[in-house]
């Protein structure tokens, strides 16, 4: 008997310890930003003063696309993405004299129809051509990009880039 009480006992201590640990990581979390989404964005590898790779890719105009026409304002979009279908009409009614091109990943003819009379679009697979170049693995991802073909700026929302017009 006193071993099973002692086994209790050290069951008891163990999960009090858990406990406690996990409530002070809770802690830590919130106080770095990490329950925060709307200040997190998303995880861009091309930074300002990045320069794009080389591509060449052609839009659903049958217009080719590559890195040394691109200048102005690229959009990263994918199917199923909820948070993408509620920023493309945003991002085409966009009035900022930008030029714009959408990347839209996977098949989304909806996406492709909200973008496409007012944004060059380029549909393309995950791993696609223009998403390489731009080495971007998240959507909704914008980047405004210079003559220099040198990324200006990044964002998940047209709220984080420095345009000055946003639709």
């Amino acid at each position: 008997m006193p071993y099973l009480i002692a086994a209790v006992v050290l069951i008891g201590l163990l999960s009090a310890l858990n406990l406690v640990l996990t409530l002070a990581l809770v802690r830590r979390l919130r106080g770095h930003g990490a329950g925060d989404p709307g200040h997190a964005g998303p995880p861009m590898v091309l930074q300002p003063g990045s320069r794009v790779g080389d591509f060449t890719a052609t839009t659903t105009e049958g217009e080719p696309v590559s890195r040394a026409d691109l200048v102005g304002l690229v959009g990263f979009f994918s199917a199923g993405c909820a948070p993408c279908h509620e920023l493309a009409p945003r991002f085409a009614r966009l009035t900022t004299g930008l030029p714009r091109l959408a990347v839209v990943s996977g098949d989304d003819p909806e996406l492709v129809a909200v973008l496409s009379p007012a944004v060059r679009v380029v549909v393309e697979d995950h791993d696609g051509a223009v998403s390489s170049a731009f080495q971007n693995t998240w959507t909704p991802a914008l980047y405004i990009v210079d003559g220099g073909q040198r990324v200006v700026a990044t964002g998940g929302r047209l709220e984080d880039l420095p345009i000055e017009a946003p639709a």
